[in-house]
């Protein structure tokens, strides 16, 4: 039998978004392959019987499931799914140690993880399963596609590479081996100092007050985390951000390596305006076949597709995940 760890689940409603009473809500748990306990929040469609199309939900990198991930859940649940949006390994209510570090390999398996959960439910088809990645986590819900073929669809929503932005910094500014030596060296100093110091430096979260010159991707991303449209206590982005060192391991290992790999449905959006479109772009000419799609939406920025009913096609992704489970 599978280890859990013993999870602090708060069960007041506390989204950043909220409840439809269309949709039965309950926390759930279950354990990926490293032996992390991962919680997730689950909503059914009320009234529904019979084995249905099943989501699982993740992102934006740094946030928590009462944000972005679980306004899609939800939605995705009026529409006819059973959908979970989860916590990844070592952030929010999930489980593992040390805190709020990220792993391009164990952020992949966390989408693994929720296929196992959902496959094994009475109430979910495992013939029909796809998943939906946020932010950095569409790029490990891509290399979760090609990893895994119970995953029968993926959307990646208004996606970052993590790998390509740690290792070329942001439209490749720092794309050459002397930035990556310097970080290399910073990172190697700060893993000293925090082992001397017997914990860990967080690296802090969306910048708070906003400088007089701040980007204006930054003034959004400060417009969603820091004020009342997005704030939650659990989320890194938030707060206090990641640790230090806590997104080191994506500087050598290539997400999309085998993106040309998968065969089934890959839905990419993104907004026209977005600071991060290019990291779609750059996904969507790796993949292969005629059953995959980039939407452009117009007039739209990055956090757009976090929260924005106006600019989130969920009509589209409806009829994505509909037609690809046919």
């Amino acid at each position: 039998m599978m280890q859990t760890e013993k999870l602090e689940l708060t069960q007041e409603w506390d989204k950043t978004f909220p409840q439809d009473t269309r949709v039965d809500h309950e926390k759930v748990t279950f354990v990926n392959r490293y032996g992390v306990t991962l919680a997730a929040d689950l909503y059914k469609p009320k009234g529904v019987q019979g084995k249905l199309p099943a989501l699982a939900v993740s992102g934006p990198f740094g946030a928590v499931k009462e944000q972005a991930s679980g306004l899609y859940a939800q939605e995705m649940a009026t529409r006819g799914f059973l959908a979970i949006a989860f916590d990844p390994s070592f952030t929010g209510e999930s489980g593992g140690q040390p805190r709020r570090v990220a792993s391009p390999g164990i952020n992949t398996e966390d989408f693994c993880a929720a296929v196992d959960y959902l496959s094994c439910r009475d109430d979910v088809d495992p013939e029909r399963i796809g998943i939906i990645g946020i932010c950095g986590f569409g790029g490990m819900a891509i290399n979760a596609a090609a990893l895994d073929p119970r995953i029968k669809a993926t959307a990646a929503m208004t996606m970052y590479d993590m790998s390509r932005v740690t290792r070329e910094g942001y439209f490749g500014s720092s794309d050459n081996k002397e930035a990556r030596d310097e970080q290399r060296r910073a990172w190697a100093a700060q893993r000293t100092a925090d082992y001397k110091a017997g914990e860990y430096t967080r690296a802090g979260g969306v910048v708070d007050p906003l400088p007089d010159d701040a980007p204006q991707f930054v003034r959004d991303y400060h417009d969603y985390y820091k004020t009342s449209r997005g704030y939650h206590d659990r989320s890194g982005n938030s707060t206090d951000g990641w640790n230090a060192t806590g997104t080191m391991s994506f500087m050598n290992q290539p997400l999309l390596a085998m993106a040309s790999e998968i065969d089934t449905p890959v839905l990419l959006v993104h907004g026209e305006k977005a600071h991060s479109r290019y990291f779609s772009e750059g996904a969507f000419a790796q993949l292969r076949g005629d059953n995959k799609e980039l939407m452009i939406i117009p007039g739209a920025n990055h956090v757009d597709l976090y929260d924005n009913r106006k600019a989130i096609p969920f009509d589209k992704l409806e009829a994505f995940f509909d037609n690809s489970f046919r």
